[in-house]
């Protein structure tokens, strides 16, 4: 039997995609994608933040140095009374207030607002003291120098806690090539294990069974791992190889004694020939020579003669045909032209046997590579024997069409009774025949098997469930495509 897989490939549904490899390969490097993805982002982020620490960093330094240089200048005044140093300090105070305010925002988070209202209010005292110095040279100078050295240790702490702050995002930074290198490893692991168990595990156990299929064992393969659909549907088609193979055993056995018989009654068919002919040749040359003298009894008994040796003749032309080794010249064909052609020989017989005829081409068949005349003698055969197992006002159909890319179906179909199963297997053996004697020979079927089998292709029989049997024959398609043709349909 001819059977397309179960499992398509060309159309897979979304659960079927992700339990392929295809699939799994696509989620692990999507995964894998995804994870660098955000790990890059991760790191951009983390760089920006570096940076923008680093440069709050740098505001940092100017406040603290900015702050020094106010006490210079105001250690210049307290020691040396240089009224222009205090001048100079409120510069870098106006200085001071631009960096406070440009890290007002960064100095809360950094040291909470209780620490930023501190430092406020400091430098607002500190402000307030050296205003009055500058105005009139009296002041609490001992309060000055407090609140000065409480501005320097407040922005030291500042800028102590902004540099821990800036170390620690560089070493956060310096954990995301580790980050990458576990998400390489852990790709690797994953992508050795789908190799490893998912598919070298499961050729390994299907290059073993291919071993015993070449032993004459056709044990199917019992695998337990078949999460990947495409070992699950190789493994699926390897057993139902193994069980059309072990079924088809019968078939080979017979094919090896078909070509056994073949050989052997190829001699006997070139030795009956001749005396054959002659027995032919002699009474057609003694009923041409004699036949005034002959009376109606002697014409008969000589018609008979030459009736049964004609008879004699075509079953050992069919004895030959059955038992020929040499290869026909095979062409391209178009299949309906090949059923036509058929048609065009038995329908007359058809007709006088008051039988109706459906047959039916599909369009745009690839054509078929084989020869027309072995082709219409199978075809004719298939016919003649429909046309003898079908009572009068039965009907014949015939069916050709697409069955894969690979073959093209033909189907012989009759209303007859039937095929006994019992009887099924041997009706492709030479000499076998379900009807009377005289009329048949047995060949009939074996030369069509025969045939079928020197083009490549495959005969099946079965019983309709309306009725009849019907003929299946598979023929491989050659190259080129073409139009087979169109309904037919022949009534008598």
């Amino acid at each position: 039997m001819v059977q397309q897989a179960d499992c398509s490939l060309t159309c897979p549904d979304v659960g079927w995609f992700f339990g392929s490899i295809k699939g799994r390969i696509f989620i692990l490097f999507a995964v894998t994608f995804l994870s660098i993805v955000a790990l890059a982002a991760l790191n951009y982020w983390n760089i920006s933040t570096v940076k923008a620490r680093l440069l709050l960093g740098e505001r940092y330094d100017d406040l603290l140095n900015n702050i020094l240089e106010v006490r210079r200048f105001e250690k210049n005044f307290l020691f040396f009374n240089d009224a222009g140093s205090l001048a100079e300090s409120e510069t870098y105070l106006d200085r001071i207030d631009i960096v406070v305010g440009s890290l007002a925002k960064d100095l809360v988070a950094v040291a909470g607002v209780a620490a930023f209202s501190r430092f406020q209010d400091t430098l607002h005292a500190y402000q307030g003291h050296i205003g009055i110095l500058a105005q009139s040279g009296q002041g609490d100078r001992e309060q000055v120098r407090s609140l000065g050295k409480a501005l320097v240790e407040q922005a030291d702490d500042f800028l102590k806690i902004k540099r821990h702050r800036i170390h620690r995002a560089i070493t956060r930074t310096s954990v995301l090539p580790f980050a990458y290198l576990a998400i390489f490893m852990l790709l690797m692991v994953l992508v050795i294990k789908l190799i490893s168990y998912g598919l070298l595990k499961p050729l390994d156990a299907v290059l073993s069974a291919t071993q015993r299929v070449a032993r004459g064992d056709f044990r199917p393969i019992h695998l337990e791992n078949k999460h990947l659909q495409e070992i699950g549907c190789l493994v699926d088609a390897f057993n139902r190889m193994s069980r059309e193979l072990e079924t088809n055993q019968e078939d080979l056995l017979q094919a090896r004694k078909i070509a056994a018989l073949g050989t052997f009654t190829a001699g006997i068919a070139h030795e009956l020939n001749n005396p054959i002919n002659n027995i032919a040749l002699t009474a057609e040359s003694f009923v041409e020579r004699y036949k005034e003298h002959l009376d109606a009894e002697g014409r008969e008994m000589l018609n008979d003669i030459l009736s049964q040796t004609e008879r004699a003749a075509e079953i050992v032309k069919n004895l030959l045909d059955f038992s020929r080794t040499e290869r026909p010249v095979f062409s391209s064909l178009k299949p309906g032209e090949v059923l036509n052609a058929t048609l065009n020989l038995v329908k007359n017989q058809i007709r006088m046997a008051g039988l109706n005829l459906r047959a039916t081409v599909a369009r745009d068949l690839p054509l078929i590579r084989g020869n027309l005349r072995n082709l219409q003698q199978i075809f004719m055969n298939l016919l003649l024997n429909a046309v003898q197992a079908t009572p009068r006002g039965g009907t014949i159909s015939v069916n050709v069409t697409a069955f894969s890319p690979e073959f093209v179906y033909f189907q012989v179909g009759d209303t007859g009774p039937g095929i006994p199963e019992q009887i099924r297997q041997q009706i492709f053996e030479p000499f076998f025949s379900t009807k009377r004697v005289g009329q048949g020979t047995g060949l009939g079927l074996s030369v069509v098997y025969s045939l079928v089998q020197r083009h490549g292709g495959r005969i099946e029989v079965a019983n309709r469930e309306e009725g009849g049997a019907v003929f299946s024959v598979y023929l491989p398609v050659a190259e080129a495509e073409g139009s087979g043709g169109s309904p037919v349909e022949v009534k008598p």
